[in-house]
């Protein structure tokens, strides 16, 4: 097999490494998966597989033109590259790009399961990618604005689609269940190679059907996962205030006396000469002289005490600040 360029790695021992640590990382011996041990693990085996991929298509080792017979044994085990390195991806915890890994992991995901398809190992094509916030509420609007008799095979639709894609649930669990069983069995004669070549290719078809059922339950989680996401961008996008709105900022009123008429003015003023005095009517005529000038504010809920002080003015009461 092609080493790299420089004298690096062989195919071999970068795919032996990153599926090696994979396994590590998904064993969870460590108590976290934002562990630096773990990170550091999945750092590395992304760094493996990523220069093994490279090195498969740089061979032209797969191509969706050819039957499974034509590839050779001891290349079948290459077809899950794109599969592990989706599963490490996933594994990054870095919440900031959250959106980017889960992106990057269903194009992982969905590149193995294309060329199984086109090799055979599996029937169903790649799920599609989920729609936008409101591409949902905006098909199903259309679906309500049509006539009422178009709503019965929509809805029967979705009951069909949901009891197909349980189905294929219980399927892939008892495949999974069956393929693990098999592949125990196996793992013993291939790594101590006492296994001829049927066998091995037996074994790695095995681990690339392990892998299909693996993808297609992963992207079904990153589809959900990205849902959530969206939905809670979009929550914060509707709380925000809407830019270059802010609030205007009232200038502190200066204590003072208000009082009925002038002539509480004149007496009260003489009692307290550090504070000026001010009738209702100046009162009233100062707040119009400022809106005025500064335009009106915004109309402000007046609080429980101010209504008490409108009251009694009107009522003639005098009030001392």
């Amino acid at each position: 097999m092609a080493e790299l360029a420089g004298g690096g790695a062989r195919l071999p021992e970068l795919l032996a490494t990153g599926w090696r640590l994979w396994e590590e990382v998904d064993a969870g011996t460590e108590p976290s998966s934002g562990a630096p041990a773990v990170q550091e693990k999945v750092r590395q085996g992304l760094g493996a597989l990523r220069q093994a991929a490279a090195m498969v298509a740089e061979l032209e080792l797969f191509s969706e033109n050819e039957e499974l017979e034509e590839v050779a044994s001891a290349d079948l085990r290459y077809l899950a590259v794109p599969a592990l390195l989706g599963a490490l991806t996933l594994r990054q915890v870095d919440a900031s790009r959250r959106r980017e890994h889960l992106e990057a992991a269903r194009a992982h995901f969905c590149r193995f399961l294309q060329l199984c398809r086109a090799y055979g190992l599996s029937a169903a094509p790649p799920p599609a990618a989920t729609a936008a916030p409101g591409a949902e509420e905006e098909e199903e609007e259309k679906e309500e604005a049509g006539s009422t008799g178009a709503r019965g095979p929509a809805a029967q639709r979705s009951l069909l689609a949901m009891a197909a894609g349980r189905q294929a649930k219980i399927e892939r669990y008892k495949q999974k269940k069956e393929l693990e069983n098999r592949l125990a069995s196996m793992r013993t004669f291939v790594d101590s190679g006492q296994a001829d070549e049927d066998q091995i290719r037996e074994f790695y078809l095995l681990q690339i059907q392990k892998w299909v059922n693996i993808s297609f339950e992963e992207i079904e989680s990153i589809d959900h996962e990205m849902v959530i996401l969206r939905n809670r961008d979009a929550a914060k996008q509707s709380s925000a205030p809407p830019h270059g709105t802010s609030r205007q900022v009232r200038a502190p009123l200066k204590p003072f006396i208000l009082t009925r008429d002038a002539v509480q003015s004149k007496v009260f003023g003489a009692g307290y000469p550090s504070l000026p005095t001010m009738t209702v009517n100046d009162w009233y005529d100062q707040r119009r002289r400022e809106e005025a000038v500064h335009g009106p504010s915004a109309p402000q809920k007046p609080s429980g005490f101010e209504d008490k002080w409108i009251a009694w003015l009107l009522c003639g009461i005098s009030c001392f600040v």
